[in-house]
């Protein structure tokens, strides 16, 4: 096995280092060019970088080789994301950026989650008191929060960086200059969106040339986003937050540039220049809990990515997961998953605007008084009721609620990054749905998010507070899990995944498949997925109930739902005893991920 990974890994660094010859060959041999190859897994030293595409991964490979370090080459592969992914990530969004230091040992993060227009209030996707149809709402200026990905940018490198940003966003211009090749992936995305892209003007040229999906093979060009990110480069962020950037982002958000013979409704939203300039990127306290005597960090609110997969590993302590069968582990972990979610819906929104106790529901007296529920022989009736984490404790018995399943997008990416010095940095973007709010700004490369559909419309449980109703300049709230596992004040493992709420879930089974059912991390990666979220049915990936320990499952009252393909396209580190990391990704989902190292082993 080990000279099998190490052919693939020399493979993976010759093809890595020049990102402009990439894209030239696919321009010259156009869509015959074989397409490069990626590999799911990487080892060895110098630095390490996963994340769902070649072309990104490549670009931060190329920072790390010339002397930056983590934070330097996280911000270099989001900027290509924003090029090659840029459905589902890009600076017309956000994203949570979680960072070890070597130095101090200090784990820290960045909250770049877009926030609503000052102007917004409950009624932000009400027309006359009902709820706006979901499609309608997102495809619209009403769902735009404020960007937060190019203050991240700034604040990551001000905070840990050694580079300039025009230094660190040079191989995402060359590479949205020099055009990237169109995969069947990307070409099947466009195709889902084709006819609301073809909507808007700007939309239509940049991703539908001569007005369909690019084909497989292809190069796609975006100079128009080249020039965006040099302008950034030159001027700093603030020519995104205060100068003509903002205007037209406002104005596109304002006034929707939709093809006047089009039949799409597109609302006007009220994003304003004010919105912009006042935007911050957050630093803010990870969450932490202990598990098998390892530290686990995470997101916290407005994220609840690390509250709810630490609220979840707190509950499965009780139970040593390596020992027991795997129908029983399949089955404490959906479980988990299911009790997690019912609290987190109840207690978790944006910190600034209203109390969310986090601290309780990261205690082990809360995870063991919600886990006292967990019957080894049954599964728990859904959708079940929240516990209170503030007064945690008094008979342990099931309850019910008639709360609604909130909807979240499922399209986001992720990345981890290592330097040789042991800097650590995993970091989750998003737009949010495929596509976003399908509007690209006109001259400017990029597609505006449709984060605010991640607010609640109307609440969700009748009768009880939901903290995730819209506000002014409120942040709606998300379940991006970038996460990091220290050992002995040690990186171990990095962590993240797409997925919108199934995000949580797939976290939470890869760090279990991988410390407690001892699989390799790009297995634990590509093992089948489910994602239980306190519904009646829990959605599960084909191959999940193909698994022979699904008739187990099912005679315990476990429901699959196989009807939405893949779960998540997950990404990941991890730090070997001897020093070397190990780079991994998908090997299959989404068509594979990239996995690469500066010095391979082998």
């Amino acid at each position: 096995m080990g000279c099998v990974v190490g052919k693939r890994i020399r493979f993976a660094v010759a093809v890595f280092a020049p990102i402009a010859l990439i894209a030239s060959t696919a321009h010259a041999a156009g869509a015959e060019s074989p397409p490069p190859k990626k590999v799911p897994e990487a080892i060895g030293l110098g630095g390490a970088v996963s994340s769902v595409d070649l072309d990104a991964t490549n670009a931060g490979i190329e920072v790390l080789r010339r002397g930056g370090n983590a934070t330097d080459a996280a911000v270099a592969v989001a900027a290509a994301l924003g090029v090659t992914e840029p459905y589902s990530g890009g600076i017309g969004g956000g994203g949570y950026f979680v960072h070890y230091d070597a130095q101090t040992g200090e784990v820290s993060t960045l909250d770049g989650r877009e926030t609503a227009p000052a102007s917004a209030d409950r009624s932000l996707f009400l027309d006359n008191g009902a709820e706006i149809p979901f499609d309608e709402a997102v495809t619209s200026g009403l769902s735009v929060g404020t960007p937060g990905l190019p203050r991240t940018f700034e604040q990551a490198l001000d905070r840990w960086g050694t580079r300039e940003l025009d230094t660190v966003l040079e191989p995402a211009v060359e590479l949205a200059r020099e055009g990237f090749r169109v995969d069947e992936h990307f070409r099947e995305q466009t195709a889902q969106n084709e006819e609301r892209f073809a909507a808007f003007p700007a939309t239509r040229e940049l991703f539908l040339p001569g007005g369909q999906p690019p084909e497989v093979g292809s190069t796609l060009r975006n100079p128009d986003l080249a020039e965006t990110y040099e302008t950034l480069g030159d001027n700093g962020v603030d020519a995104f937050y205060q100068d003509e950037i903002a205007r037209d982002v406002v104005e596109t958000v304002q006034n929707p540039p939709v093809e006047p013979e089009s039949d799409l409704r597109v609302r006007s939203g009220d994003l304003r220049t004010e919105d912009l300039e006042s935007y911050e990127a957050i630093e803010r306290e990870p969450t932490h809990v202990r598990y098998r005597g390892l530290d686990v960090y995470g997101m916290a609110p407005s994220s609840s990515g690390g509250t709810t997969v630490g609220q979840a590993l707190n509950m499965l302590e009780n139970t040593d997961l390596s020992q027991v069968d795997s129908a029983e582990y399949l089955h404490r972990f959906l479980e988990a998953s299911k009790v997690g979610f019912a609290d987190r819906n109840r207690w978790v929104g944006d910190p600034e605007q209203v109390d969310v106790p986090t601290e309780g529901l990261l205690s082990q007296e809360f995870a063991d008084s919600r886990e006292c529920l967990i019957k080894p022989d049954a599964t728990l009736p859904t959708p079940v009721a929240a516990g209170d984490p503030r007064a945690p404790g008094g008979e342990c018995e099931p309850e019910t609620s008639d709360a609604r399943t909130p909807r979240e997008g499922p399209h986001t990416t992720h990345l981890n990054v290592a330097d040789a010095t042991g800097d650590v940095v995993s970091f989750t973007i998003t737009i949010e749905q495929t596509g976003g709010s399908g509007m690209v700004v006109p001259g400017r490369g990029f597609l505006l998010n449709n984060e605010l559909t991640d607010f609640s419309f109307t609440p969700t449980t009748p009768g009880e507070p939901d903290p995730n109703l819209p506000g002014p300049s409120k942040r709606p709230r998300s379940s991006m899990s970038p996460t990091l596992v220290l050992d002995g004040g040690e990186p171990m493992l990095s962590v993240g995944t797409p997925g919108g709420s199934t995000i949580i879930t797939t976290v939470l089974q890869v760090l279990t498949a991988r410390l407690d059912r001892g699989l390799p991390l790009v297995d634990a990666i590509a093992e089948p997925r489910a994602s239980q979220r306190n519904t009646a049915q829990t959605r599960a990936e084909p191959e999940f109930t193909a698994r022979p320990e699904t008739v187990r499952l099912q005679e315990l009252g476990h429901v699959f739902d196989t009807g939405d393909g893949e779960i998540g396209n997950a990404s990941g580190l991890e730090r070997l005893p001897d020093g070397r990391w190990v780079a991994a990704a998908e090997t299959t989902r989404g068509g594979g991920g990239s996995a690469a190292v500066v010095i391979p082993a082998g």
